[in-house]
């Protein structure tokens, strides 16, 4: 079994010492199977599973160069789109700090590290998942050049593990298109500490699943995901909850194998709900849905009850939905969203995208 100490490098075989760059794009992914809660060091409190996005993504090119003198500080600059950003710059102090046990050249350069991504900035879609998991897979091309030998296999894994210590679900973002954070007895090999790819073979009802992100509003939220975690610790419903993600996730995996669309759209739905009301009876309680939130989620209800179609949707830790459906479904559905649903979306706005591979290297 991997341990964090695993990760921890002995001896590096190369020397850097000239500057480069790397730039790789990191997917955002929507969980199935919601994790919520999470213990020190960004220990998932339950497992989760998610579909990897392929579209809504973010590029870092990362550019470093050695440092004279080893410094007592990290060295680096941030830019998103191209313009300094200074107020990121201590969320990526903060990740350093927690990587640099497991990444020892830190210290010995100057990074430039330039962002930007596919999708509105700031839209509720999750960036620091994509933004982490760019991150994480540009440093491990860095640690693969003092130590080539390194397997693909710990790349991946690293990759992830990594990017775990920036944001928890960016270790989901890292390679294969339906990725399982969190250890549990259904998924062999599953772990706390890394993302790992679903290794059954998925059924075809689920091949280039859709997924088109309606934006109900782009504002920032009022309770952050982090404050959100941190309000299961003395939650009345938490221990209820972990063992439901548990059995869930058992559940998901056999739909996902079998193609059952309906157990699918009924499961997805209630974990959406269900994290929901983990928000709504926290103490202090809060609400991060909206009046539109809820119109679309009826709206869908009518809609499949109509036609048949099985279209469902998702939330995350926000007001915006994530509406869910088969390939062979795409043209009615986006109908009935231009038709009915749009109006529901701050300035009509919402995104295609559908399932994706993970991280992809550009240079």
């Amino acid at each position: 079994m991997t341990k964090a100490t695993d990760f921890i490098p002995q001896e590096y075989t190369h020397e850097v010492t000239e500057k480069g760059n790397f730039q790789w794009s990191a997917p955002s992914n929507i969980a199935l199977v919601k994790y919520w809660g999470k213990k020190e060091n960004q220990i998932p409190a339950n497992p989760s599973i998610s579909f990897t996005l392929n579209n809504c993504k973010t590029i870092t090119k990362l550019e470093f160069e050695p440092i004279k003198s080893t410094s007592e500080n990290f060295s680096f600059d941030l830019f998103l789109d191209g313009k300094s950003k200074e107020d990121f710059k201590p969320k990526m102090q903060k990740f350093f700090e927690r990587v640099e046990i497991y990444l020892p050249f830190l210290k010995d350069f100057h990074f430039a590290i330039s962002t930007e991504n596919t999708f509105p900035h700031s839209s509720g879609i999750a960036s620091s998942a994509s933004g982490m998991g760019a991150m994480a897979v540009n440093l491990m091309s860095i640690e693969k050049l003092f130590n080539p030998e390194m397997t693909e296999e710990y790349f991946w894994k690293k990759a992830s593990f990594l990017a775990r210590l920036g944001s928890g679900s960016a270790c989901r973002s890292i390679k294969g298109s339906v990725v399982v954070w969190g250890e549990t007895e259904s998924v062999e090999n599953s772990s706390d500490l890394f993302g790992v790819e679903f290794s059954e073979t998925i059924h075809s009802n689920f091949q280039n699943y859709q997924d088109t992100i309606l934006l109900v509003d782009k504002g920032e939220k009022v309770v952050s995901s982090t404050v959100g975690h941190e309000l299961m610790h003395n939650h009345p419903f938490a221990k209820n909850r972990f063992e439901q993600a548990h059995e869930n996730l058992a559940q998901m995996k056999q739909i996902l194998i079998h193609g059952n669309l309906e157990k699918f759209v009924s499961l997805v739905e209630s974990e959406a709900l269900t994290l929901h009301a983990m928000m709504m009876t926290s103490m202090p309680y809060f609400i991060l849905m909206k009046p539109n939130t809820l119109e679309i989620i009826n709206k869908i209800w009518k809609f499949r009850q109509d036609t048949g179609v099985q279209v469902c949707f998702t939330l995350d830790a926000g007001a915006n939905v994530h509406v869910l459906y088969p390939e062979n479904d795409k043209e009615k559905v986006l109908q009935f969203i231009k038709n009915e649903l749009i109006v529901y979306c701050q300035n009509q706005q919402y995104i295609c995208d559908e399932i994706g591979s993970g991280a992809q290297k550009l240079n």
